[in-house]
């Protein structure tokens, strides 16, 4: 396996204590009975958030790069009603699993994810991933197609080019502080009004985490056209960072039957999606 960063990927002990205390904060909120579990996996000590009725079919749900589950603590509420969720702290991001960030290129995450489902001896699951977590899903739905009900992909990375022209505006603005991280933030939402809570949130994380730095590989024709289970993709038209027309239809292209969304007024971080996912998940539209 290959690891990219053998150093903490917390600047200090003190951010790592600020990151993990708001994390709690914000996991304290959630509005439905939850249990807190941590697996025993081959890439180290997973983090898992998990609700629901037990014998409710399965739903992981897979946060960005540089984020945590804690993202995700209103849609449990949703899902919940409906599935057992497991909503999963990805290895290498600044949440509770192990720490070690692992390369994407190899097959690090698409182990790690048969190694979650092995600890929650689950055989076949439904995603909800967004970005980086959208592309894991897809990873790993490539490699075990036969564990895999349904994908969700919100702001999916792998399957369009992402926007180089993003990092040549964003970084004049990060060498600013926090009014420039301000700024880079509101060119992700674009239009869309974030939470205070979640805002708080993203500053807190990018003040004290080193994010990942490597390129996230763009899956092949042949990869994407092997997938057989129902996805639903939802992108936003003002994605800063990546290309969700290019997405949208190259993934149209490929997979005919595949529901896609591209939503008008949304740029990279895509909330309050419920009313479309559960419509997909619970009746396949």
């Amino acid at each position: 396996m290959y690891i990219m960063n053998h150093k903490s990927l917390f600047k200090s002990q003190i951010g790592k204590d600020a990151i993990m205390g708001n994390y709690n904060q914000l996991l304290a909120k959630c509005s439905v009975p939850y249990e807190e579990l941590f697996l025993d996996t081959h890439y180290g000590k997973t983090y898992v958030i998990t609700s629901g009725e037990p014998s409710s079919r399965p739903l992981i749900l897979l946060h960005g790069s540089g984020s945590n589950s804690s993202m995700w603590i209103r849609d449990i509420e949703r899902y919940s009603k409906h599935y057992r969720v497991f909503a999963v702290d990805i290895p290498g991001d600044p949440g509770k699993s192990e720490e070690k960030q692992y390369s994407l290129r190899g097959q690090a995450y698409s182990e790690w994810i048969d190694d979650v489902l092995h600890a929650l001896q689950l055989d076949k699951v439904s995603f909800i991933g967004i970005s980086l977590g959208a592309w894991m899903a897809i990873n790993f739905a490539v490699k075990h197609p036969m564990k895999v009900e349904k994908i969700v992909l919100i702001s999916a990375s792998g399957i369009g080019p992402q926007k180089i022209s993003f990092l040549f505006k964003a970084m004049p603005f990060l060498l600013l502080g926090e009014k420039g991280r301000d700024k880079v933030s509101r060119l992700v939402y674009s239009n869309q009004t974030i939470p205070k809570e979640a805002a708080d949130n993203v500053k807190i994380i990018a003040r004290h985490f080193h994010f990942r730095t490597e390129s996230i590989p763009i899956f092949t024709d042949s990869e994407l056209s092997s997938l057989t289970m129902p996805i639903l993709l939802i992108a936003g038209e003002k994605d800063v960072m990546l290309d969700s027309r290019k997405s949208i239809d190259r993934l149209s292209r490929l997979l005919p039957d595949a529901n896609v969304k591209l939503l008008p007024d949304h740029g990279h971080v895509i909330i309050n999606q419920a009313k479309h996912i559960l419509p997909f998940l619970l009746n396949g539209y």
